[in-house]
């Protein structure tokens, strides 16, 4: 009954198995592990300045008022707007975000060139924070790979579950950074 078994299954999962010794070399190893860490380490990176700016630690505090949106096709469009700084002065036009709609009204910071503003305060920092929770979301089960390719046995279930953990509130923080810059 075994073999009618396993004849079943390699009938629902054909092709060549992995073998547990197949692993990829060391050097192809520390690449992977590398390529992985800047994938998940870039989005965080990258977004420093747009935090900064968003909780009004750089930039020109004012009134954000998004006066168009062209629709450039496949879901994606480009927003333009005008910028009233809190100190007076004259409205600058400048580049809104993508998310936002004609006639949007809100809380905003110029960034220091002064070619575009973000939305500022709570709302702004949590979008601003969508892509560093994405980047952690990712880095979940980093630490089970490489003790996986380095061999350690113990502390493998406990590397899944903090994976796991780290995984949903990557995700959590991904989707609250989404409905933040939509709200």
């Amino acid at each position: 009954m075994s073999d009618s078994f396993g004849e079943i299954v390699d009938a629902i999962q054909p092709g060549v198995k992995p073998q547990p010794g197949n692993l990829p070399g060391p050097i192809a190893r520390v690449v992977l592990v590398l390529c992985w860490l800047a994938v998940c380490l870039m989005p965080i990176l990258f977004a420093v300045g747009d935090i900064e700016l968003a909780a009004g630690r750089t930039g020109t505090p004012g009134t954000l008022t998004v006066v168009s949106c062209e629709a450039l096709g496949q879901g994606r469009y480009d927003c333009k707007g005008s910028f009233a700084p809190d100190g007076g002065g004259a409205a600058v036009p400048v580049d809104a975000s993508p998310d936002s709609e004609a006639g949007d009204v809100t809380r905003a910071q110029l960034t220091p060139e002064g070619d575009r503003a973000v939305k500022a305060g709570t709302a702004g920092v949590v979008a601003a924070l969508t892509l560093p929770f994405l980047g952690v979301g990712l880095a979940g089960f980093l630490p089970y790979v490489i003790m996986y390719f380095l061999g350690v046995r113990r502390g493998r279930r406990t590397a899944v579950a903090a994976g796991i953990v780290i995984t949903v509130i990557g995700a959590a923080g991904t989707l609250a950074g989404m409905v933040a810059s939509y709200s």
